[in-house]
């Protein structure tokens, strides 16, 4: 039946993806009068789909959970209680063929013995703030692709097009999501070798969203999107290096800039371009966000949506007692620990210009319908094959609130290794969603040099 409603949606969408005078166009009033209505505020069919397992939304996760201490303390899992439906593993994955991706499917068949998807109730936790929505809202009639759809005009501070026409509009949601104004944390990358053995690079992150900052407004974004430092901590090789990456809006008219402070050198200098497949502590550089950048490389286009077992609410990965030891596995994450449910998602296929260069020749994105969040991404190489795997395993972060990575992994089918982003397990504190953001002045290269310290 998935399959059905896929080519159904395929098909009503084809009317307008063949139109291109109407790619660009916006919104009207009478349909974004359906947001909070019979669709969410960001856009998402609010009625469920019992037979399939979607609850309707109610408007997210409305409470606290009992024994959270606050912004700033691990969360809670609020749904610690409830146990799998089922497990699905490579024996028995015909029964769910129709609700699982091709991705998952794959790395079911290459880890037949071990990689299993615990499958629980789904909860439509996803929310955000009333002035975000409002923003969304006003996206909607507003908002535009700009030329060559490398950009946004008239969009601010929510989803750009929660109702989107083409599957570029349907990524720019994703790159320009809710995930809060300014977020800092300190985590681990760990590339794992086929044996389960992996090297771990420590660093301290924060990220500032000019886009979603309450100071600015759509005519004074000055086509800056958000702010990105780190710094390499020990047992990091290198630690102390840091990096100061700043994105824009439209990177095909202004490129990424970014800066990196040398410790011992004291000096900061220009860093390459860490852009589209550059590679990058293990994945390329727009795999990091599932996708970040610019998109001008591909063709995008909104298949339609699907109802798929999806990594969601993923609390147990960091709760205390979970090692990184625990987590790791040869050829994927410790399934016990993992959390799979069932929600729709937008789906959106990239395929490489003619006359443009990537190791990717076709990228099709499952795009969380209730937050426009990317949870699943697979990859093919220029022959057509499946070569990278990539699952969000994601929770929501209710005190912000907003759906956000717990960890993201990187499988690579050929060499059987994965990379594993935003491990917190050992750490003290979890990611920061309520430290106040610095000026405008830090995020520069002098920042760096001033606080360099090696």
């Amino acid at each position: 039946m998935n399959k059905n409603v896929l080519r159904l949606s395929a098909l009503l969408l084809a009317i307008g993806l063949q139109m291109p005078l109407l790619a660009h166009a916006k919104v009207s009033d009478e349909r974004a009068a359906q947001l909070g209505s019979t669709l969410t505020p960001f856009g998402a069919e609010r009625q469920g789909d019992p037979a399939k397992g979607v609850p309707e939304w109610t408007g997210g996760l409305q409470e606290l959970p009992a024994g959270y201490r606050g912004p700033g303390s691990f969360h809670v899992d609020p749904f610690a209680n409830e146990t799998p439906l089922r497990i699905i593993d490579a024996q028995n994955m015909g029964s769910d063929e129709d609700n699982l991706s091709p991705g998952v499917k794959a790395l079911l068949k290459s880890f037949p013995q071990t990689f299993k998807i615990p499958v629980y109730p789904s909860h439509r936790s996803a929310a955000a703030p009333e002035d975000i929505y409002q923003n969304t809202r006003r996206n909607a009639v507003d908002a535009a692709l700009a030329e060559g759809g490398n950009g946004l005009d008239g969009a601010y501070a929510g989803i750009p097009f929660p109702i989107p026409n083409n599957g570029h509009e349907a990524i720019w949601n994703h790159i320009t999501r809710w995930q809060g104004r300014y977020v800092v944390e300190v985590a681990n990358t760990a590339q794992v070798t086929t044996s389960g053995s992996h090297s771990i690079i420590r660093e301290r992150m924060e990220m500032f969203s000019t886009y979603y900052d309450p100071s600015k407004n759509v005519g004074t974004l000055a086509n800056v999107l958000q702010n990105f430092m780190s710094e390499l901590l020990p047992p990091s090789r290198e630690a102390g290096r840091k990096l100061l990456v700043r994105d824009f809006i439209n990177q095909v008219e202004e490129p990424r800039a970014a800066w990196v402070y040398t410790p011992g050198q004291r000096r900061v200098r220009r860093a390459p371009t860490l852009a589209y497949d550059t590679p990058n502590d293990g994945i390329y550089a727009d795999d990091t966000d599932m996708f970040n950048g610019a998109t001008d490389r591909y063709d995008w286009k909104l298949i339609g949506k699907q109802t798929l077992l999806v990594p969601y609410h993923n609390y147990a990965m960091e709760q205390p007692g979970v090692t990184t030891a625990k987590l790791l596995m040869p050829g994927h994450l410790n399934p016990d620990y993992t959390r799979w449910e069932t929600h729709r998602v937008w789906v959106v296929e990239a395929t490489l210009r003619p006359g443009q260069r990537h190791v990717h020749a076709k990228r099709r994105f499952y795009l969380d319908e209730d937050s426009w969040y990317a949870l699943m991404v697979e990859n093919y190489d220029s022959r057509g094959s499946l070569w990278h795997v990539n699952l969000a395993f994601s929770k929501n972060a209710y005190e912000v609130p907003t759906i956000t990575p717990v960890n993201v992994v990187y499988h690579d089918l050929n060499a059987r290794t994965y990379t594993v982003i935003g491990l917190r397990n050992g750490e003290k504190t979890p990611r920061q969603f309520h430290l106040q953001a610095p000026p405008a002045g830090y995020w520069t290269p002098a920042t760096l040099r001033r606080t360099g310290t090696q």
